[in-house]
Parts: structure tokens; sequence; C-alpha cells
């Protein structure tokens, strides 16, 4: 439940691949809120029907490439600050039709994705649930398809492309831990539970699963 212009109401929040957040009531579907949380410039707002406004058709600008804003990898909330965190991904990209060559045993496709990857990154964003503003981002230096957890405690969990597991302060954005897993931390995001009194953090990493606790 969330408050919006002094009012109570329960929602559905979700970073949406098309490089918006959508705030959106979960009873009857209404748009509260839809603001964009990546740089992309096919669209920076939403109009009236609840639908984004085209800036450009693709030919022009940038688009989210084929993986997303973001994507399936988990986001977080954090009821107390009132926050979503979410991996978005800064990949732009352009769509250009082609005719798709038929021929048996190969794969067809209608177009071509051109992406400029030298212009590529990722980061960890703090997204104000109520107004839609960055309160806070920390940077990756590539696109990463990594979840994110948040915990009671004032914590955020996450990763990267390059391996990176990683703490921040949730508040501030502040990194406060950081270990080398040697592979991409792909999709998933950590997880933590209790055992014999003692705080576990498991994240899986390529075929491996870390667990971590303090001493």
């Amino acid at each position: 439940s969330r408050s919006f212009g002094g009012t109570s109401r329960k929602v559905v929040m979700v970073a949406n691949r098309n490089g918006f957040f959508y705030v959106l009531d979960r009873r009857t579907g209404e748009v509260i809120l839809g603001k964009p949380f990546t740089g992309t410039t096919w669209a920076r707002e939403i109009g009236k029907d609840g639908r984004p406004i085209i800036v450009n058709d693709g030919s022009k600008g940038c688009l989210p490439d084929m993986w997303g804003g973001t994507n399936f990898n988990p986001p977080t909330y954090d009821p107390a600050l009132r926050l979503f965190f979410v991996s978005a991904r800064e990949s732009c990209a352009k769509y250009e039709p082609q005719e798709p060559v038929i021929a048996p045993g190969r794969t067809s496709f209608g177009g071509v994705v051109r992406i400029d990857r030298n212009n590529a990154s990722g980061a960890l964003r703090a997204i104000d649930a109520t107004t839609g503003d960055r309160k806070w981002e920390f940077t990756y230096p590539s696109p990463t398809m990594a979840g994110v957890m948040s915990t009671a405690a004032g914590l955020v969990f996450a990763g990267d492309n390059e391996g990176n597991f990683m703490a921040f302060e949730s508040r501030t954005g502040k990194n406060l831990w950081r270990y080398s897993t040697g592979t991409p931390i792909w999709g998933a995001a950590a997880i933590t539970y209790l055992l014999d009194g003692r705080q576990f953090v498991l994240i899986p990493s390529g075929t491996t699963l870390l667990a971590f606790a303090l001493p």
C-alpha cells in the first residue's frame, strides 16, 4: 500500500523492458505513475491513455536492445524507505527490417539489431516508488542481468556481468562490500536465510552456489 496525493492505494510496481517504471492500481489496473528509469529516447513520457508517447520510430535515437531496459532478473522493494531497486541496462539499439531467407535447417530472421556496444553500460538504481525519481545509482561497466535483494536491515545485494557480488547501503547506495565470483551473475537474485542462529546470504554464479556469513 502506497500513498499518492495523500491517498493510500494498493499497487503493483514494475520496471518494464521498454525502459519505463510503472505503478498500477492493483485492483483496477489504472496507471498511477509511468516514468523512464533508463536513458532510452524512443519515448520519455506516458500519455493519458497510459501508453508511452512515441518520439521516434526507432530508426533514430535509442531503443533498448532485445534484452530490454531490464528483464526477468528480479527487482526488490524496501517498504521503509519506499525505494524500488532494479538492475537497469543502458544498451542502445536500432532495429532494421530485412527479407527473411527461408531454407531447411536454417534459422530465419525478419530483421537485424544493431547495438552500440561501445556505449553500453549497466546500473543498480534506487527509484522513489511514489514519484519515479532516481534517488541514487551505482554504475556497472557493462549491462547486467543480475537480480537484486534488499533486507530489513538496510542492505541491498546485487551483482554484475563481471562477476562481482556486492552489498550496498539501501539509503545512500554506498558500496560496502564486494566479492569476485569469477563468473557473470545472471538472472537470479540473492536469497538470505537463518541457520542455527547465523544469517547466510546465498548467490548463484555460473554453476556454483556461494554462501556468505559474518564471522
